[in-house]
Order: structure tokens, then sequence, then C-alpha cells
């Protein structure tokens, strides 16, 4: 059963979409409306969803910046929308624990990013296969590799991602659906 907070909160994404001029919205419609979709709300799914989208977008990351020998700050912004999406698609939610997982999974496919970037420059470097290098890794050695390798340019890169990850997280209403919320209108008789 949900909380008055998440009621609320789907309560006002329906309501601030708005309705076609000179419509009205069925209260009954809404009413059954918002019950689907607290039905279909599955937050475990979005965090899973999330969570590989986190660790695939880093590894994507690490490929192209080893690759390029370049570290290219729009990767970390397309890491926040892509577990944006995941976390929106597989958890179908409309509340802000769904924004705020998709905020959370964004920050830890960037440092996951960084990290793994590091990994595979020292990798390359040292002729260490990549496999060693993951396996030695301590809280210590992960924090100094992330801010030996981290720059200030990162930070407003990770604010977005972390915006991105955030605001995508989260189900909109359509158009479409808004619309077969309307209330019939009875139409007066032609003259």
């Amino acid at each position: 059963m949900p909380d008055q907070e998440q009621t609320t909160s789907i309560e006002a994404n329906v309501e601030s979409a708005e309705a076609p001029p000179q419509m009205e919205l069925d209260p009954v419609k809404v009413q059954a409306f918002q019950a689907q979709l607290e039905r279909q709300q599955n937050l475990p799914a979005g965090i899973a969803a999330g969570l590989l989208a986190a660790v695939a977008g880093a590894v994507v990351w690490a490929v192209v910046t080893v690759g390029t020998h370049y570290q290219i700050g729009y990767m970390a912004v397309g890491v926040g929308f892509l577990v944006g999406f995941a976390v929106r698609h597989f958890g179908k939610g409309l509340t802000r624990p769904f924004a705020a997982a998709g905020c959370l999974l964004a920050l830890l496919g960037c440092l996951l990013g960084n990290l793994f970037s590091a990994c595979g420059f020292l990798s390359a470097q040292g002729s260490i296969p990549l496999g060693d290098i993951l396996s030695r890794l301590d809280f210590d050695l992960t924090i100094k590799l992330l801010t030996a390798t981290s720059s200030p340019m990162d930070l407003l890169f990770y604010g977005i991602a972390l915006y991105a990850g955030y605001r995508y997280s989260v189900r909109q209403v359509t158009t479409e659906e808004l619309q077969r919320l309307v209330r019939e209108k009875s139409r007066a008789p032609s003259p």
C-alpha cells in the first residue's frame, strides 16, 4: 500500500500534465489510473536495471577513454541519461525514491567510469592484466586512483549526470494517457 507522500506525488504528476483545452479530467478515471500506476511501480527492478546501466556505461566510458587516450566529459552525461532511462523503463516509478535511485546510480556509474579508465591506463602502461589490477583494488587504492585522475571539470559533468539520472528516472504521464482521463461531456442538442 503506497504511503501518503507517494499518492500525493502521483496525483501531482497526473494533475501537472496539461489537459487539452476545454476538457475536464474525470475524477473516477484519474483515480483508477493512479491505482494502475501505483501497481506498476517496481523500485527493486528499477534499481537493478539502473545498476546494470551504470556498470555498462562505465565500461563503455573506460573503453573509449583508454582507446582515445582522452577523457571525454560527456561520457559522464551519457551514463546519467542511460541510468535514468533504465530506472524509468524498468521501475515505472512516479515518486522521489526512483529519482533518488537514478541520481545515486548515475554517480556510481561516473565514479566507476573514472576508476575503470585509470585501471585501463595502468594495465596498458605496466603490461599488467586488467583483471589483476581490478582484483587488487581496495578502498584506499580506489580513492587514490580517483583523486589522482580527477579534475575540477569532472564536477561539472558529474553534476549534469546526476541531474539526468534524477530527472529521467521518473515516469511522466503522456498526452495520450491524459486524453483517456478526460470526462465525456454531453453535447447540447443542435437547434
